[in-house]
């Protein structure tokens, strides 16, 4: 059975402060939905620390089809967004970026003291945010007249099915949601139930 699991975090980790040889490392957790938001929060930071000379991060999005990124933000290449992305890994959570904020103190920490600093910052934005556990769903339309209704009615219930709409006219339409492990079996309950029309919605 494949995993229908995947760790997250619920909301935006608190800021954390990691210093090494008078640079300060400002660290930051983010759940994230898309790309789209990456941009507005960087600007923000931004806005937050003006002396920032780099604002450093990396991102993960999905849990089938992951995509990923790492930005080094003018820091030597792979000591800053690389480091990051490896404590994403380390915690196995997606859906989420981590930012870290560099104020440079006026001594050169090497390319070696960099890779430490970014991963121990994003390390802690990642034991200060709460990490949670989520569950894959897969949405089911069916389909059905209006007689077929309590049938329908009664073995979404009888298997505890999530109802995320409904229209109950003559024509009746609900949108279930059901576990990713659960989704064949699903289907195959609700195909078995002729007239209804089961149809997979992509989320």
């Amino acid at each position: 059975m494949n995993l229908d699991t995947y760790k997250t975090i619920s909301e935006p980790s608190t800021e954390i402060l990691f210093k090494e040889r008078k640079s300060k490392f400002f660290g930051y957790a983010f759940p994230i939905l898309s790309e789209e938001e990456v941009k507005p929060i960087l600007e923000e930071l931004r806005r937050q620390h003006p002396t920032a000379n780099h604002l450093c991060y990396a991102w993960q999005l999905g849990v089938e089809d992951v995509k990923y990124r790492a930005n080094d933000d003018g820091e030597p290449n792979n000591s800053a967004g690389m480091p990051i992305y490896g404590q994403i890994q380390s915690f196995s959570i997606t859906n989420v970026l981590i930012v870290v904020a560099r104020v440079f103190g006026g001594t050169k920490l090497g390319v070696g003291g960099l890779i430490a600093a970014y991963r121990t910052a994003a390390q802690m934005a990642l034991e200060s945010a709460h990490i949670m556990e989520r569950t894959l769903q897969q949405q089911f339309l069916l389909s059905f007249d209006y007689p077929d209704m309590d049938k329908v009615m009664r073995t979404i219930k009888q298997n505890q099915l999530e109802i995320i709409s409904q229209e109950m006219e003559m024509d009746c339409k609900i949108v279930i949601s059901v576990r990713k492990n659960d989704a064949d079996r699903t289907e195959n309950t609700f195909s078995s139930m002729h007239p209804v029309k089961v149809k997979r919605l992509d989320i």
